[in-house]
């Protein structure tokens, strides 16, 4: 296992966490009320909906109750992976964006069925332990109370709430004062609290088919929207299974398409192409290494992977061992490159992860998209809406192209690690296309370098963008810097004013005696436990 007294090389503002039970989330208040939840007698699956709905109230700027959401989880005795993102309106062909140069980024256009609320219910009804309704008690509390709102997250929320001005009910629930509130500033959202009340006493119901789904209905037909009362009504989320890639005792685990997931075991597939054990972590050859193969898993990525029922490549065709080596014969180890996709033939967000004494991991991620989502916020209820209709494509005929009762590509992905067929690590990096990147770069620092969860987490990182462009954080080694440079690579120094484009990540990993976790400083969240 990971050595859980090794050191923190890098700058640390958090302890490791050691517990038999845990939550590691991005803001505090929400992983204390799944806490909660697991000193009160309910499980990590209890323990992961209560801090997901919580965080819909404490942290609006990452998701919300009109999100999406996916979950990967071990059950004590195997693994299940959960696609709770909402297809397209039935109204949406690619007529109704005919008009469009790409697709839209804010209003009704851009909101898809939104998926979270059927996650939580479809989880609890499986494998929760405690009544539904106790696990809005904390969400429900914050909403009509209020509470301070925490620094990362007044910082993005000043940044980005220009975006949603013109959006109609987003100044009067997320701007009360004018402004976006601030660090330590009280907010609290009281419509939302009725409507989290309506859902846990509906158990799910009023948001599908009842009173919160007719008043999302009419205000999107006032504002142009197409979603309809039978697309709501027809929802569910689907049981899919995950995606996996070996790297020997080790197996990744991943959400199938229609997510970015697939993208993190293909970079892992080439890396393990090359001798990477004579390789430095921190070092210039595999950081060039990781930084190619995630370039050509993104290549492929975006030309192939979409709602799998119109995708015309099955997605284990990507992960063969015979393309994965064609891939990795195009990578230099002295120059950086620029990549198309590959030809394979047959033969936005928060995070979560919990863990109990009794053996259940849960990694779970839930998401608005681009921060408030659509800006979109339904009048009297509170509820901001996505905006993952953002993710289809314009073109004629590639198989991410929009069209009705379809689902997008999606950025958001849990991750899962299982080691000899044992559970042993939940883990996620929020933050749009970094989430993919970021999967890979947990899980070479804590399971092949052997690096502990919080020092994975600490460690400086890079975002692979468009072509060449690579962006670094500042805190990178400035010989590492110089040498990505000296290879071609496009390089862009972030600072800590940059600190969003990093993503966030949580882990909790199983160890011998207990579980270890590690939590994100780029967050203000927490890995907590007992």
């Amino acid at each position: 296992m990971t050595a859980i007294n090794g050191t923190l090389p890098y700058l640390s503002r958090r302890p490791i966490v050691c517990a038999n039970n845990m939550v590691a989330t991005s803001q505090p208040l929400a992983a204390q009320a799944g806490m909660a939840i697991l000193q009160n007698g309910g499980n990590a699956v209890d323990a992961a909906i209560a801090t997901a709905i919580t965080l819909t109230v404490v942290e609006p700027t990452g998701t919300g109750v009109g999100g999406d959401a996916f979950a990967i989880l071990w059950d004590g005795k195997q693994l299940h992976g959960l696609n709770a993102s909402g297809y397209s309106p039935r109204a949406w062909t690619p007529e109704a964006f005919a008009q469009y140069k790409q697709m839209p980024a804010r209003g009704w256009q851009s909101v898809t069925v939104p998926g979270a609320v059927a996650a939580w219910k479809t989880l609890s009804d499986r494998f929760g332990r405690l009544p539904f309704e106790k696990l809005f008690e904390a969400a429900i509390n914050y909403a009509e109370h209020g509470f301070p709102v925490s620094p990362t997250i007044a910082k993005l929320w000043a940044a980005v709430s220009y975006k949603y001005d013109d959006q109609p009910g987003f100044r009067d629930t997320f701007m009360p004062k004018g402004r976006a509130p601030l660090a330590g500033e009280r907010f609290a959202n009281p419509d939302l609290a009725k409507s989290l009340k309506q859902i846990a006493d509906s158990g799910g119901e009023s948001f599908y088919r009842g009173e919160l789904a007719q008043q999302m209905v009419k205000h999107a037909q006032q504002h142009g929207g197409l979603i309809d009362l039978d697309d709501l009504a027809d929802y569910q989320p689907l049981w899919c299974g995950t995606i996996e890639k070996t790297l020997k005792q080790l197996t990744v685990h991943e959400i199938p398409p229609n997510c970015q997931g697939i993208a993190t075991l293909i970079a892992l597939g080439i890396i393990d192409c090359f001798d990477w054990q004579s390789m430095d972590v921190d070092g210039l050859e595999f950081t060039h290494l990781c930084i190619e193969a995630m370039k050509l898993a993104f290549a492929d990525c975006a030309t192939y992977v979409a709602d799998p029922d119109h995708m015309t490549i099955e997605a284990q065709q990507f992960l063969s061992d015979a393309y994965l080596e064609s891939r990795a014969e195009l990578i230099r180890l002295d120059a950086a490159q620029e990549y198309g996709a590959g030809a394979p033939s047959d033969g936005g967000t928060v995070y979560l992860a919990t863990a109990d004494a009794d053996g259940l991991m849960v990694s779970f991620i839930q998401s608005n998209y681009e921060g408030f989502g659509s800006g979109v916020v339904v009048p009297g209820t509170g509820i901001s809406m996505q905006n993952r209709g953002m993710g289809f494509s314009l073109t004629p005929g590639h198989p991410n192209q929009v069209g009705p009762r379809k689902r997008p590509f999606h950025t958001i992905i849990p991750g899962f690690a299982t080691k000899n067929g044992e559970p042993h690590m939940a883990f996620g990096v929020m933050g749009g296309p970094m989430q993919a990147q970021g999967h890979l770069q947990m899980v070479v620092r804590t399971q092949l370098f052997e690096q502990n969860p919080q020092a994975a987490c600490d460690a400086p990182r890079w975002q692979v963008r468009h072509g060449k462009e690579v962006m670094v954080e500042a805190t990178m080694a400035p010989e590492l810097i110089a040498g990505l440079r000296g290879k071609g690579h496009d390089i862009i120094e972030e600072d800590g004013e940059a600190v969003f484009a990093f993503g966030g990540a949580q882990i909790i990993e199983r160890g011998q005696y207990g579980y270890v976790g590690g939590s994100d400083y780029r967050k203000d969240g927490l890995a907590i436990g007992f």
